[in-house]
């Protein structure tokens, strides 16, 4: 096996989270479209102050995370063919962590809306907590848990979030 040189690395690297965001990319839309056509439903005008409240907040939080999902397609636009693939790849990254987190809010927050729409506030209270709680174990808890598993494992060294974002 070759050895890849540091600018093919941040080539890869950057292709690697372009494939990233558009799995992520495609799921926010997806939640953005059903919440901007939510109040012309027939059903909305039977939601209350505090359902249109958490509606706000999952709204807001998808249109936040659709802009930081997309906005690596700009600033490569703005960047391109000027060498600075490493620059791009590190505000990438920080784009991808930063939408997804506001994909969780907002993703967490729609739950919320439906439960507590068909079911009594305590329980959809609760079942929001544990989606909530679904999503960090599988978003933040098992990958950074994962972090130092076969830290020997050399197709991994690529992976490095420390080394992506220049820290």
């Amino acid at each position: 096996m070759s050895k890849e040189t540091e600018k093919q690395r941040w080539q890869r690297n950057f292709a690697d989270l372009l494939q990233e965001l558009r799995v992520a990319q495609t799921g926010v839309q997806i939640l953005f479209a059903f919440l901007l056509t939510l109040p012309f439903s027939n059903g909305f005008t039977r939601t209350s102050e505090f359902q249109r409240d958490v509606y706000i907040v999952a709204l807001l939080a998808a249109a936040a995370a659709t802009a930081m999902i997309i906005s690596p397609v700009a600033f490569h636009r703005a960047l391109f063919r000027q060498g600075r693939k490493p620059e791009l790849v590190r505000f990438a990254h920080r784009m991808a962590s930063g939408g997804l987190a506001f994909m969780l809010i907002s993703m967490v927050s729609a739950v919320l809306l439906i439960t507590d729409f068909v079911l009594d506030r305590p329980i959809a209270f609760l079942l929001s907590a544990l989606a909530g709680l679904w999503f960090l174990a599988f978003w933040v808890i098992l990958p950074f848990g994962r972090r130092n598993w076969g830290e020997d494992d050399i197709d991994d060294e690529d992976d490095d979030p420390d080394e992506i974002t220049g820290r």
